[in-house]
This record gives structure tokens, sequence and C-alpha cells, in this order.
């Protein structure tokens, strides 16, 4: 076992974890993600990395769990991945031509006996869309990328051609900031190629 399990399957996360070097493992971490009444953005996203790191590192005592997940905000409204089609529709729409704030959270936990240690970061992104139309909205869709996606996009994939300006972290819209994850891995002393521990 590695000493760092990263707490997920998102094949996005993974590559860019390998971007930094970091020597670890994969772990699905299924969880509950629906917002609680009342939660704001921030303390959602932050609630739903933390949770994902601690299903993992529960099961494997004294292992550092890197466990993140991400959000879009526009206008107080959490978009989650998309139900369906129509709602897939209806969220590129109300983000159609407008500025909205995509929401990463990195947790790096670890649960040695009655011990838990978490370090923790979240970054926004402010990200553009340029004017849609339901039509686009729909090809997009047919196309199976929006389906597994926060707001309904990818800004790494055909999404891209939909964001009209990013500013601030384009990685964490993708759902693993590198320089902010760097930095925990760094205080838990686990090797990157930045800083070989």
């Amino acid at each position: 076992m590695s000493r760092l399990i990263l707490a997920s399957q998102s094949p996005r996360r993974r590559e860019l974890l390998m971007q930094l070097g970091a020597n670890f493992s994969v772990a699905s971490a299924d969880i509950d993600e629906s917002v609680l009444v009342g939660e704001q953005a921030e303390a959602y996203v932050s609630r739903l990395a933390q949770a994902k790191a601690r299903v993992i590192a529960q099961r494997h005592p004294a292992t550092w769990v890197l466990g993140s997940d991400t959000t879009v905000v526009v206008e107080g409204e959490i978009l989650g991945k998309p139900q369906d089609e129509e709602d897939a529709v209806r969220m590129l729409m109300r983000l159609s031509g407008r500025c909205h704030t995509t929401l990463t959270a990195v947790a790096l936990l670890r649960i040695e006996g009655e011990v838990e240690q978490c370090l923790s970061q979240r970054v926004a992104t402010q990200v553009r869309f340029r004017p849609l139309n339901e039509a686009l909205c729909r090809r997009y869709w047919a196309t199976g990328e929006p389906a597994d996606k926060a707001g309904a996009y990818g800004i790494q994939g055909l999404g891209g051609a939909l964001v009209e300006s990013i500013e601030g972290s384009f990685s964490a819209v993708v759902g693993l900031p590198l320089c902010e994850t760097a930095q925990l891995l760094e205080q838990a002393g686990l090797a990157t190629w930045l800083a070989d521990a």
C-alpha cells in the first residue's frame, strides 16, 4: 500500500495527481453528495472532500488519503451533476453568457488510533461562458460528456469551447488544484517532484 491514496475514481483527478509526481493508489469513495438544508457552497464542497477522504482513511489507518470535490455555483445556486438531459440543458442555459464560480475543495486526511489529522484548501475560480442556445446544449449533452460533471460541462474536454475566459486555477475547474494540492502533500511530508520528502 502506498503512503497516499486518492479517494476518487475520476480519471481527471488521477491524471492531475500524476502530474505532481506523487506515489499513490486509488480507492473509490461512495458517499451521499446531497446538499444539506441551508448549506452554503463553500461548506458543501469542503464537507464532501473531507467525507470522501474519511471513508477511505477509516479503512486504511495511518495512511494519508486525498479527497476532492468540485461544484459550480451561479447566483448562490449549487449546480451538481445533472440528473438527465433536461437538467443538463437547464444548467447550461443558466451558465449561458455569464460568469459563474467553480469551487474545488481538497482534503488530505489521516486517521491513526483516535487521532484524525486533516489538512485542507478550497479554491474558487471564475469562469465565463459564451452565449448558448438550447440546440447547442442538447448537442453537447448527446456527446455524453456532461453526464457526470458538476454544472454539466467539462472544461478539459469538448466543454472547453463553451468557455470564454477563466480567472483562477484551470486545474481546480478540472477537479484538483495542482498548486494547493502540492502544498498539502508537502505539509504532510509526502514526495512530489517539487519537493522530495
